[in-house]
């Protein structure tokens, strides 16, 4: 029986390989599957915008371009939306999606982008949640929830900051908070169909004080209840 199961395992890891070979080297022939979330073309490229909503109830949102560092090492057909809301009280979250075009390295490891700032994981707060949400149906949205920290310095004084991090992944047809999972339906559908699905990567993100992580978590959540809905097309409701 183990005998088999390393052969299986090695059958799958051959088919991944072959595939990603694929997918690397013919990009131009490829057919993209639908994205998950709401675009729009951008004027004068083949990129899309991924529209967030401006106007949600309690909130002001300010639309935010995306750094330069993340346009530029990431590949050219990549499309962007990102999005900072501030609540009557103060309470601040950025949205952020990385829609990928041709090119599945767009989406990378989730952990690289808060490493390469600075901030340090707290491997014991980090975990997979469900966010209950109510639109376009009642259902259970799949998230990671990272808590990180930073020490850093506001008017020449040390000063340590956390955060609250989200994530998950969603294209045309499902949504899921693995990395891996995401990775691999990607290669079982094209070697199946021929279509690379249309992944993209959102993020929710809150900087808090020490030990108001929990709070600041419990907010974002209704952030998303009230924002998820209004940009991504996952799931669809039965007709």
């Amino acid at each position: 029986m183990k005998g088999k199961t390393i052969i299986a395992a090695v059958t799958v890891l051959a088919l991944m390989g072959v595939a990603a070979s694929i997918l690397q080297h013919d990009k131009s022939g490829q057919q993209l599957g639908q994205p998950g979330v709401k675009t729009r073309p951008l004027a004068g490229g083949t990129n899309l915008e991924v529209l967030l909503p401006e106007n949600l109830p309690g909130y002001k949102s300010e639309l935010v371009p995306e750094a330069s560092i993340v346009t530029n090492s990431l590949p050219p057909d990549t499309s962007f939306g990102q999005r900072l809301y501030t609540a009557d009280d103060g309470f601040q979250s950025m949205i952020n999606v990385v829609l990928m075009g041709a090119d599945r390295t767009s989406i990378h490891k989730p952990e690289i982008c808060l490493v390469g700032q600075g901030w340090q994981f707290d491997g014991a707060a980090t975990r997979p949640e469900k966010v209950r949400m109510t639109r376009p149906m009642a259902y259970e949205l799949s998230v990671m929830r990272v808590v990180a920290h930073i020490d850093t310095v506001d008017n020449g004084q040390p000063v340590k900051r956390s955060c609250v991090y989200t994530y998950w992944f969603v294209d045309g047809n499902r949504f899921t908070a693995r990395h891996n999972e995401w990775k691999w339906w990607l290669v079982k559908d094209f070697l199946l169909t021929g279509v690379l699905d249309r992944w993209a990567y959102v993020t929710f993100l809150s900087i808090c004080a020490p030990g108001q992580e929990e709070a600041t978590y419990e907010r974002m959540k209704q952030l998303m209840a009230a924002a998820v809905p209004e940009f991504q097309l996952v799931p669809k409701p039965a007709k």
